[in-house]
Formats: structure tokens, sequence, C-alpha cells
């Protein structure tokens, strides 16, 4: 089914003067788009905003300025501190190894970073990535203690390989978003 403008704002201009006095709104014009942020899109969703708290970073002076995707896409390309990874790490209960190798780099070198030493924009974008995934996850299962026994077990649908082996690339992260779509709507895996 497609809808089209004309029919929208045919719907919109129908919309009784009584309702709007009702809710204290004024009435639609249908032409003009009050919200363009929603309308295309750059407003960041709330598995993005509940990733942040899962990182940590919530209130802290780059994160609580986020109002767009664009805001995000800055701090990713600026680098997320190093303490955020840190409590990535405790919440997913990621080892420094397994945390190295999703991010391509030693365990030595994740050590040598202080907390606010900033990671390099590929990393910090699968930490986003990453807190993304287990916001939705923690969403899906009802628990973060749920989707971690789930991302620890061997998945069938995943060629009997533990979903955390998919963290190191993008590719995987988004291969294991789509299974817990595919959860969250019965077909279980």
């Amino acid at each position: 089914m497609s809808v089209t403008c004309g029919q929208i704002a045919h719907v919109m201009k129908g919309k009784h003067p009584a309702e709007s006095k009702k809710y204290g709104t004024k009435p639609i014009d249908s032409s003009i788009v009050s919200e363009p942020a929603v309308a295309y899109g750059d407003v960041p969703d709330a598995m993005t905003m509940r990733g942040i708290g899962i990182m940590g970073m919530q209130g802290k002076k780059d994160f609580a300025a986020i109002q767009s995707d664009n805001d995000m896409i800055n701090i990713i390309r600026a680098g997320i501190p190093k303490q955020a990874m840190t409590h990535l790490m405790d919440v997913a209960d990621l080892s420094l190894s397994e945390m190295a190798a999703i991010v391509h780099t030693s365990d030595r070198t994740l050590r040598r970073y202080t907390a606010n030493q900033k990671l390099s924009q590929e990393q910090s974008e699968r930490m986003i990535e990453m807190a993304r995934l287990y916001s939705r996850g923690e969403e899906v299962f009802g628990s973060m203690d749920k989707f971690k026994l789930w991302m620890d077990s061997m998945i069938l649908a995943l060629g009997n390989k533990k979903p955390k082996e998919y963290l190191d690339t993008s590719m995987g992260i988004n291969m294991l978003m789509n299974e817990l779509g595919r959860i969250e709507h019965g077909i279980f895996a």
C-alpha cells in the first residue's frame, strides 16, 4: 500500500478545529513540515540513546548535546574516550583481549590508553555499534543477562558460532542486529 502526499494532506485538512482546542494545538497546515528533523530521520533513535547509557556517557560533555545523528557522527569522528570502552566492556562482560580483537589492536596498546584518551574513528564507531547492539539485545531479551547468555551461546543460524565472534566487523554486528529482529518476531535462532 502506498500513500501519496496529497492523500495525507486530504486527511490532515479534515481535522476538526475542536480537536485542536481540545489538545491545545494549532490546526495543521499540511503543506508545511513543522519538524524537518523527524521527517528526514535526523533524530537519534532510542537505541542510540540507550547505547550512550551502556557506555556510561550519559550526561558527559560531548554526549549530552546530541540532538541528531550528525552530532553522533561528529563524536565518532572526534573519537570517544577509552572510559566509554571500559564501561562497555564491563556491561558486556568482555575481557581486554576480547576487546582488543574486536577493535583490531593489541591488549597492550589498550592498557596504555588513559581513561580520557580518545579512541580512533574506527574504534569509536565500533563502540557505538556495539553499544547499540547491546541496547537492542537487552530490549529483545528483556534483560542484559539473558542477552549476554545468548551472545555466549552457539547459535545454529550463525553456523554454530557464538554471536560474540561477529563483533569485530560492522557487517557482523549488522548480522546480529538482523538476528535480533528475527528473534523479536518469533523466528528463534
